[in-house]
This record gives C-alpha cells, sequence and structure tokens, in this order.
C-alpha cells in the first residue's frame, strides 16, 4: 500500500486548532483510502538510542533540557553549511506508556516519527538561507502531504502543501507572522512543491491573486468534519447534565464562541454586540488567549474564578463566562447545547465552527466575507462582521425567534451534507491519484 506522510505541526497533544482538526481529519481520511500513515511530529522529546525511553519521552509534555543546546547547535551548522538534513526517528507506540489521555488528539496512524524541535529548527534554517531543510526518515513515504507552509521537504518524493488562507497577507494586523519572510516562503515553496492543496474556493483565488501561484497547481479539496458517534450521539439529558454543571446555564440556555482568541476572530465585537443586544441568554466563549486577547476581552473586566476544576472569567454581571479549554468531547457537547453559535470572524480560510454547529444541529450566525459564504450556504444568519449593530440585530432574532432557530437548524443539516467525509475523500482521492 501507498505510504503517505503528514506533519505533526499542528497536533499537539494538549490543546488544538483548526488546523489541527484539519490534520486529524486528512489522516482518517487516508486510512480510509486505504494508504498506510506516517505522522512526524517535531516536539522537543529527546532521541534516545533507547526506544522505550523514546516512546516515554514523546508522551512526556514537559519540555526537554537539551532544546537549548540544540538550538545554539543549529545555529553554529548553519553559519557553515547552510540548511540541514534533519532526521526522524520511529516512535514505538507499544501500550507500554498509557496514551489514553490523548486519544481524542493524536491522528489515525500506523508509525509516528519525531525529530527533536524540528519545525522551530527549520524555520531557523529558513531564515538564515532562505531554502527548505531535507528531512530523512528511517524509510521513505511515497508522498509527503505538509498540512501547513513548512519548509521542510522530503526529497525525491511528491511534496504537497496544504495552504489554508493568507490572513497574514490579508489581515496583517492580526497576525503576528513576519509578513515578508511568510510571502518569501510562498514562493519558495511554489519553486519545489509538486502541489498545493487548499481548502476553498476564496483561498484558491488569493493563492493566485497575491501570490502568484498557477490555478492548475492549486486544488480545493474543501474539509469535512467527522465527529465520533459517541460524541455526537449522546442523550440529550446526558449532554444537558454536562452542559449545566460546567457552565452553570441551562441546555439551550447559551450562546457559545469556540476557537482562538486573537483578532481575526472578531471577539471584541462579539462580546460588544452581546452586550448591546441585551438579552437574558447568556454568552459562554471558549478558547485559548492568543495575541491581543486581553484587548479583545476588555469589555469583561478583571474577574475570574474557579468552577469544575477548570480556570473560567466572568465578566458583564455573570452574563458572559470565558473558559480557556475545552476538550474535545465536552466541546462537542457544549455546541449541541448551545442554543447559537457565535462566529462572525473577520477573515477564514474555511471555518470549520461553523460545520460543526451546523453537523451538531446549532443554528449560525456568522460573518458574509471570506470562505464563511461558501462554507454556510443559506443556512445561516449572516452578517457584516465589522458592523457591530448588525451583530446586535441577529443576537436579538435569534434569540427571541424559536422558529428562526429552527429553520437554520434544518437547513443547516443540509448545508452540512454538502461537506461529508466521503466527499471530501473523493477530492483528495483526486489529488493523491496525480502523484502515486
Amino acid at each position: 500500500m501507498p505510504r503517505i506522510l503528514i506533519d505533526g505541526y499542528n497536533l499537539g497533544l494538549e490543546k488544538g486548532t483548526g488546523v489541527a482538526t484539519y490534520a486529524r481529519n486528512l489522516s482518517y481520511e487516508i486510512g480510509n483510502l486505504g494508504h498506510q500513515i506516517d505522522v512526524l511530529y517535531g516536539n522537543r522529546a529527546g532521541m534516545t538510542r533507547d526506544e522505550f525511553l523514546r516512546e516515554i519521552y514523546f508522551f512526556d509534555t514537559g519540555v526537554d533540557e537539551r532544546g537549548r543546546l540544540l538550538k545554539i547547535f543549529d545555529q553554529a551548522q548553519q553559519a557553515v553549511h547552510g540548511p540541514l538534513t534533519f532526521r526522524a526517528k520511529e516512535i514505538p507506540v507499544t501500550g507500554r506508556v498509557i496514551t489514553r489521555t490523548f486519544e481524542s488528539r493524536l491522528p489515525r496512524f500506523d508509525r509516528l516519527f519525531n525529530s527533536t524541535d524540528l519545525f522551530s529548527r527549520a524555520r531557523s534554517a529558513f531564515n538564515l538561507w532562505g531554502r527548505p531543510s531535507k528531512i530523512r526518515l528511517p524509510e521513505k513515504p511515497d508522498l509527503a502531504h505538509w498540512t501547513y507552509p513548512i519548509p521542510l521537504h522530503v526529497k525525491g518524493r511528491p511534496n504537497l502543501y496544504t495552504l489554508h488562507d493568507l490572513v497574514p497577507l490579508r489581515l496583517p494586523y492580526s497576525t503576528l507572522d513576519h509578513k515578508r519572510r511568510y510571502l518569501k516562503l510562498l514562493k519558495r515553496l511554489d519553486k519545489s512543491a509538486a502541489h498545493f492543496v487548499t481548502v476553498s474556493e476564496n483561498s484558491k483565488r488569493d493563492l493566485v491573486d497575491l501570490v502568484g501561484i498557477a490555478p492548475e497547481r492549486i486544488t480545493n479539496t474543501y474539509q469535512s468534519v467527522d465527529i465520533p458517534a459517541k460524541y455526537r450521539d449522546k442523550s440529550e439529558d446526558q449532554v444537558a447534565r454536562e452542559v449545566e454543571g460546567l457552565t452553570g446555564f441551562d441546555y439551550k440556555g447559551y450562546f457559545l464562541f469556540w476557537g482562538s482568541l486573537e483578532p481575526k476572530k472578531n471577539i471584541g465585537r462579539i462580546i460588544e454586540a452581546y452586550l448591546s443586544s441585551q438579552v437574558d441568554t447568556p454568552l459562554v466563549i471558549v478558547g485559548a488567549q492568543a495575541w491581543k486577547a486581553d484587548q479583545e476581552l476588555k469589555l469583561l473586566g478583571d474577574t475570574g474564578s474557579f468552577y469544575g476544576g477548570l480556570e473560567r472569567r466572568r465578566g458583564a454581571r455573570k452574563r458572559v463566562i470565558q473558559m480557556p479549554y475545552a476538550s474535545f468531547p465536552l466541546l462537542v457537547s457544549l455546541i449541541r447545547g448551545a442554543k447559537g453559535a457565535l462566529f462572525p470572524s473577520l477573515y477564514e480560510g474555511f471555518g470549520l465552527p461553523v460545520l460543526e454547529a451546523m453537523l451538531l444541529g446549532t443554528p449560525v450566525i456568522c460573518s458574509n466575507t471570506s470562505s464563511l459564504p461558501e462554507v454556510a450556504g443559506d443556512a445561516a444568519l449572516v452578517v457584516d462582521p465589522y458592523d457591530t449593530q448588525a451583530i446586535t440585530q441577529a443576537i436579538r432574532a435569534m434569540d427571541a425567534d424559536a422558529d428562526l432557530r429552527a429553520q437554520h437548524v434544518a437547513a443547516g443539516e443540509k448545508q452540512a451534507a454538502k461537506f461529508t467525509p466521503e466527499i471530501y475523500r473523493d477530492r483528495l482521492k483526486t489529488v493523491y491519484d496525480r502523484f502515486l
């Protein structure tokens, strides 16, 4: 069977991102296509010769003490020799280390590999020399599919790169990326990549118009969400107990936002619009604080509390709570238990939360910009994300009108059917068949 390598760049064992969800779903569909799956991580685990210790170190989320020495060694090597060839070793997963804690975060895999601090080391090498580095594995895969623009490649094999969006170029004020290096990396990958994959027609247009990649070198596969039945099909009573116990709010009695708390997610306007709406339905915000998060959350004030074992922040007369993290099973229940999902993001390559909400029967308020109209179709209440008053009016309408909510739930179910794993798998197969 063909062996396909994907990277674990965003597949951290502790917290997830939209790209992590993409990578996990990609791994499932690669397996469903009948291919073997290698996953390459770059965490700080030491690469000892002892296989049992390698397994232990990989699942130890602590920082390896050799990280600083490796960085100094790499800088010295790069100054003399240029971009490096990194080596990865297989991580045996034997069951001797209990890994059930990570089962909702791990991708599907046949073999795991790790190269210590790989992705940051490769990025440093690219910043110095302007060329991607090579990665050497014990056995070459038949194809490497990088889930992010990473300055790495497998020599002598087709290297595909997923480019999700061009947010650093379209909304430069919303990210910390070094914009010149980011654009330089995309142009450099255009010279060496076998092909590019993206997740919406909007992102494809951006890649053609802003980077100059030829349209025939880009395939839009869209995305899918495959939520395990054991989380998706819990009884309403069980979901109600979970969400009420964690938030203190009733089942179908709160609005929900989930995602990283960063400028492009428009959290500041969401909170302002919500408070201006004066609805009695509370708001739950789930997400880790990222760059400028404090500025986005300033209307909540500084009050905080511990509840149910999770630190959470309460504000605005206790109508809003912010939790930094929810495990995937709990997040599914929170989405199912919400009265409505708020996702008026400024810019998205795809917008997985919109699809997740529709799939789980929760009505959505989202933006009329970037890729979101492609994903939501006519199944969401769409607004101008820069117009706080429009978001306010949408919240009031969604809160007050049960028929409107039911209409969007029904439409969302039909719209979500356009992004099934089977459809996504067929699009992916079309790409892979060109190179395998």
